[in-house]
């Protein structure tokens, strides 16, 4: 049977000074080596100067002329609501620079494209997002209401239907029952409907949120609280077993480079070292330490000489301390 193809749709990642801009680089890389034959646009949004930064987070001129090179575009966009404060509203807020009424799918900087993206069969009409997620939040404290009149809480201030969002597998009052993603990735039909509405919801739970959510932090769990509402609200849901390569064979969102190297595949590994080699990406890539010791330098490989792939520590505390032993962590 053919491979199935969701049509062309462009991809979504945020740049800016620092950490962001180099994984920026090396995210595009391994689009276009990963999937050639990629046909929508691949665009890079940027944060600029303004009164919600002390700094200019604008990426450097050199990685920006490497990824004109690499065919990516860089889109500036303003912080209206967010900015240093809270560097994680970048991904609501760069929604405004994406192509109105264009498929899209976002993903975390720290993501690398490890097989064919083009060939995954996203429906656009139902957005969904990523499910490598944590019990983070809410947390259960002393005096609070529970899980189920937290999330309630929410829907019911955005006029949602909560019960169809429950996944009544699960038990009552379990955190997986609820509709909770990681927002390292997430797809829409619109990127200005989506980032309109996720800008006006996180902003609305930030400033007045429900009663419920007293005792809990928002602190860096906004986005993450009220994607779930987002995506509810255009009729999407948890992602079907066709969205698998997301997480898994053809994309890996390896957040810190030690973890990387300690439980990520041999083939994830083989594909960072490779985009990473040729010379125009690699002497950019060294101008960040942890790239050039952890890759350059064979630190990584040392890293991963430490731990059993099928047999990691169950929590990765524990893949943390043990890298810290061995004086091997950077970040």
């Amino acid at each position: 049977m053919a491979e199935q193809h969701s049509g062309p749709f462009n991809i979504m990642i945020v740049g800016q000074s620092g950490r962001l801009e180099y994984e920026a680089l090396l995210f595009v890389a391994s689009l276009r080596a990963m999937a050639p034959g990629f046909a929508g646009k691949m665009i890079v949004v940027e944060p600029q100067p303004g009164d919600r930064w002390t700094h200019d987070p604008r990426m450097s001129d050199a990685v920006k002329e490497r990824l004109g090179e690499l065919e990516a575009e860089v889109r500036p966009f303003e912080n209206v609501h967010f900015g240093e404060d809270y560097p994680y509203g970048n991904k609501i807020e760069g929604l405004t620079a994406m192509p109105a009424g264009e498929p899209f799918v976002f993903f975390d900087t720290d993501t690398l494209i490890t097989g064919d993206i083009s060939l995954v069969p996203f429906d656009f009409s139902r957005p969904a997002a990523s499910m490598k997620r944590e019990n983070t939040w809410p947390k259960e404290e002393l005096y609070w209401p529970g899980y189920t009149a937290v999330w309630k809480s929410l829907y019911d201030k955005f006029d949602l239907d909560f019960a169809s969002s429950l996944d009544l597998s699960q038990p009552d009052d379990y955190w997986q029952r609820y509709l909770y993603f990681n927002a390292g990735w997430f797809f829409g039909a619109c990127p200005q409907e989506f980032g309109k509405r996720f800008t006006d919801w996180a902003v609305a739970v930030r400033d007045d949120r429900p009663e419920e959510l007293v005792v809990q932090s928002l602190d860096p769990w906004l986005d993450q609280v009220v994607l779930p509402l987002v995506i509810h609200s255009f009729g999407g849901g948890r992602p079907g077993p066709e969205l698998s390569g997301l997480d898994g064979d053809i994309t890996c969102h390896y957040r810190l480079l030690p973890l990387f190297y300690a439980r990520e595949s041999d083939h994830a590994v083989a594909v960072m070292e490779a985009v990473a080699a040729p010379n125009k990406i690699k002497k950019l890539l060294k101008l960040y330490e942890p790239y050039k010791r952890m890759v350059f330098q064979g630190r990584g490989q040392k890293v991963r000489a430490l731990f059993d792939r099928d047999n990691l520590p169950r929590k990765e505390q524990q893949i943390r301390n043990k890298i810290k032993s061995e004086g091997f962590w950077i970040r």
